[in-house]
């Protein structure tokens, strides 16, 4: 892969910019504080480039850029710029599957064999030694609620998910997920798990009877208006797709990388669509997702979720004695509800001030720098909104 040295001098113009509701030069003078926040690590080379969003419950307040969509051929990253949002595709899943018990179609409490057979008589691994594992049947069975709060006891993916996790259409996933055998009790541990999601959405798939990308195009993308959210980009959409870098092994620049995660080309529908992480979107379709999730269920006068689902789904849900605090395919805190993705992506819906961020970049591995440069960003977005 290419690799792409840091450069100590100034960044062009063209680097940098804000696409603004504003036209005031105070306004752009405040707005253009988010993405100053970011120019040192782009400018040191530490991060390739950035769109960034802030909104209130009524509008986009300011879509910034900073850097480029492609360092080798300079081109810089554009407001519509197409990322791999990863894990952030949980917190739709569960979203998508909290419409299904507004409608009384689908109970959290349910056990999973309800609607999905096959996990009818599943096992749990009460002992391993080496290759050697003592099976039992579980205390109780995994529940609906289970799969999305990363207490199922699934493990993270089943060994048929290889080379990449999008290697299976989502039915066969979910079959390879109820023949592996539990690695804890349900209900008991957090094991981070991408197979509870993807069954959590094979659910739908079955109680709706259609398949989960066009629940999603029907109830979500179409009417929120969410144009450029999908599995699979497609020919004008890959033009936009924002490449994904990693540090150089002297963390003195960045190499360009593929998703490994993922089969290519990826506007190729023979992949599986990965409820968990297989999504592409932008910047303005997610600070639309999150702005309905900040107004309770609700965008543009139309009732997506009723108030009483996103309360569920922003309260934590694992237990006491479980460390990590999760939701209903939320991350959840005090006053917030959000989600990463393995490139370092992030949204948050801040009820505490009524605001939502978007934070997207194609960076691997978690860099220190790149929760730095998105330290930087929450800090300039939280400032922003208080001086709007």
């Amino acid at each position: 892969m290419p690799q792409f040295k840091r450069s100590c001098g100034k960044l062009s113009s063209l680097m940098f910019v804000a696409v603004l509701g504003f036209s005031s030069p105070m306004a752009w003078s405040q707005t253009t504080k988010v993405s100053s926040a970011v120019a040192p690590f782009v400018e040191k080379g530490a991060l390739a480039g950035a769109v960034m969003l802030v909104a209130d419950q009524e509008k986009t307040l300011a879509i910034e850029t900073a850097g480029y969509l492609d360092v080798a051929a300079k081109k810089p990253i554009p407001a519509n710029g197409i990322f791999w949002i990863a894990s952030m595709s949980k917190p739709i899943t569960g979203t998508a599957l909290m419409v299904l018990v507004d409608e009384g179609k689908v109970q959290l409490d349910d056990p999973v064999e309800k609607y999905l057979p096959e996990f009818r008589g599943n096992w749990v691994i009460t002992q391993q030694d080496g290759n050697h594992q003592v099976l039992r049947h579980p205390i109780r069975p995994i529940t609906v609620r289970d799969t999305l709060r990363h207490t199922s006891g699934m493990p993270f993916q089943s060994v048929l998910e290889t080379p990449t996790l999008d290697a299976l259409p989502l039915a066969l996933a979910v079959r390879s997920y109820a023949m592996t055998p539990l690695i804890y009790e349900p209900g008991t541990k957090y094991q981070y798990s991408n197979a509870g999601i993807n069954t959590a959405a094979r659910i739908i798939e079955v109680v709706e009877k259609q398949s989960f990308e066009e629940f999603l195009q029907e109830r979500f993308f179409d009417p929120l208006g969410m144009k450029d959210t999908t599995f699979w980009p497609n020919e004008e959409q890959l033009t936009r797709v924002v490449k994904a870098y990693s540090p150089t092994e002297d963390k003195q620049g960045l190499r360009e990388i593929k998703i490994s995660q993922l089969q290519y080309p990826l506007n190729d529908r023979r992949r599986g669509p990965m409820p968990a992480g297989g999504l592409f979107s932008t910047a303005a379709d997610i600070g639309i997702f999150c702005q309905m999730i900040l107004n309770q269920g609700e965008f543009q006068g139309k009732r997506f979720l009723s108030e009483k689902a996103v309360k569920e789904m922003a309260t934590r849900q694992t237990g006491e004695g479980i460390k990590e605090s999760y939701g209903l395919g939320w991350a959840v805190g005090d006053g917030w509800l959000g989600h990463g993705g393995a490139l370092a992506t992030n949204m948050t819906v801040d009820y505490q001030r009524g605001i939502a961020t978007v934070w997207l970049i194609q960076h691997a591995g978690f860099p220190q720098d790149g929760d730095k440069a998105h330290g930087a960003f929450m800090q300039a977005a939280h400032q922003f909104a208080i001086s709007k």
